[in-house]
């Protein structure tokens, strides 16, 4: 994005617009990680941008357009899930940047079966 002000330019990134994108897709409740492939997950190690693993972002003049791929929890219902992803990625977007995003389109790439573990407090207290 960029927008001419009496004072100067301004242009937001493509990776501050993905790195937003992946944070809000974190927070959406039953995504339990980013999808990035053998190879992109390979780059994102070793360039420590693994936010934005498992997406793209195409950023115009004033509008976007993500693409996110990811892994859902088991026993979440995909298309809700996935709409309420929708959702928060476009405000997170829009609020911070003032980006218009006009798609945000989502692949899920796997089911998550796996429940994180949590210790009892009294096995803490032994």
């Amino acid at each position: 994005m960029s927008d001419t002000i009496e004072t100067g330019l301004i242009r937001i990134s493509d990776d501050v617009v993905a790195t937003i994108a992946g944070l809000a897709t974190l927070e959406t409740p039953g995504i339990t990680a980013m999808s990035g492939g053998i190879s992109e997950g390979f780059a994102k190690r070793l360039s420590g941008k693994n936010v934005q693993k498992g997406i793209t972002v195409e950023v115009g003049q004033v509008e976007a357009i993500v693409h996110l791929r990811v892994i859902v929890q088991y026993g979440s219902k995909i298309q809700e899930v996935c709409r309420e992803l929708q959702y928060n990625v476009r405000e997170a977007i829009e609020n911070m940047t003032g980006l218009r995003v006009v798609e945000v389109n989502v692949k899920v790439e796997g089911v998550s079966f796996r429940e994180e573990e949590v210790e009892e407090p009294q096995k803490l207290l032994k």
